[in-house]
C-alpha cells in the first residue's frame, strides 16, 4: 500500500510541475510556446539512467564507469533544461515571468522523476523494473 502511495504522490507532483509549464506557455500575456521544448529533456533525462541499471551489475560496491557516464549525460540533460528557458528570456523569445514558471515547473518535474527513482529504484518486491 506503501508504494501506491508513492506512486500517487509523484503523480501529483508531475501534475503539478506540468501545470507550472503550461502556464508559462499559456497565460495570456505570455502566450508563447517555446518553452514546451523542455518537455523533450524530461524524455531524456532518465534514459542514461534506466540504461547504465540495466546494463551494470550491483555486485560492486565502488562506483562503474557506465553508472558514472549516466550520471554525467543526466546532469548535462537537466542543466539544459534549465538552460533553454534562460536562452529563450535573453532572446525576448519568452518574458522572464514565463521563464520562472518554467524553471519551478523544471524543479517540480526532475524532483519528481528523482523521487521515482528513490521510491522505485530500490530493487526490492516493489520496483519499476516489474513494470
Amino acid at each position: 500500500m506503501a508504494g501506491i502511495k508513492a506512486l500517487v504522490g509523484l503523480s501529483f507532483s508531475g501534475a503539478i510541475g506540468l501545470t507550472f509549464l503550461l502556464l508559462g506557455c499559456a497565460l495570456e500575456q505570455y502566450g508563447v510556446y517555446w518553452p514546451l521544448f523542455v518537455l523533450i529533456f524530461y524524455i531524456l533525462s532518465p534514459i542514461p539512467t534506466f540504461i547504465s541499471r540495466r546494463l551494470s551489475d550491483d555486485t560492486d560496491s565502488s562506483s562503474n564507469a557506465c553508472r558514472e557516464l549516466a550520471y554525467f549525460l543526466t546532469t548535462g540533460i537537466v542543466v539544459s533544461s534549465f538552460g533553454l528557458p534562460i536562452v529563450l528570456a535573453r532572446n525576448n523569445t519568452i518574458q522572464w515571468g514565463a521563464c520562472g514558471l518554467v524553471m519551478t515547473g523544471n524543479a517540480v518535474i526532475f524532483l519528481t522523476i528523482l523521487g521515482f527513482f528513490v521510491v522505485f529504484g530500490g530493487g526490492d518486491d516493489f520496483s519499476w523494473e516489474q513494470w
